[in-house]
């Protein structure tokens, strides 16, 4: 189990150097088996300027670990995001595959208006 989370974190690492060189917005996911997290980092503080997740109020009805609640996040961050004045991100996934949950989120931010 500890090799499976020192994979991930190291797959991760590659990817915030990355976005770090770009100096772009980056948009952090992480994943729980029960939660979806999502947060906008300003690319020079390191400040969150945006968040959303499924333990906020309206997203805590139904389930919080699947599909649909993931996309409702990526619904909720993008309009944070341009409401904030951001549109150009980078998607940093944190070392998570892109499949499931994290793409769910990814596709919904990229309808509601995010690019990356």
């Amino acid at each position: 189990m500890k090799d499976k989370k020192l994979a991930r974190q190291r797959r991760g690492q590659k990817a915030a150097v990355v976005i770090k060189i770009l100096e772009a917005y980056r948009l952090k996911i992480h994943r729980t088996p029960r939660h979806m997290y999502a947060q906008l980092i300003h690319p020079q503080d390191g400040k969150i300027v945006v968040s959303a997740s499924t333990l906020e109020k309206e997203l805590r009805t139904g389930k919080t670990g699947n599909v649909i609640a993931a996309g409702e996040v990526g619904k909720r961050i993008a309009e944070r995001a341009k409401q904030a004045g951001v549109v150009k991100v980078a998607f940093d996934r944190a070392g998570f595959k892109y499949h499931g949950r994290v793409k769910a989120l990814a596709d919904a931010a990229r309808a509601a208006g995010l690019e990356f």
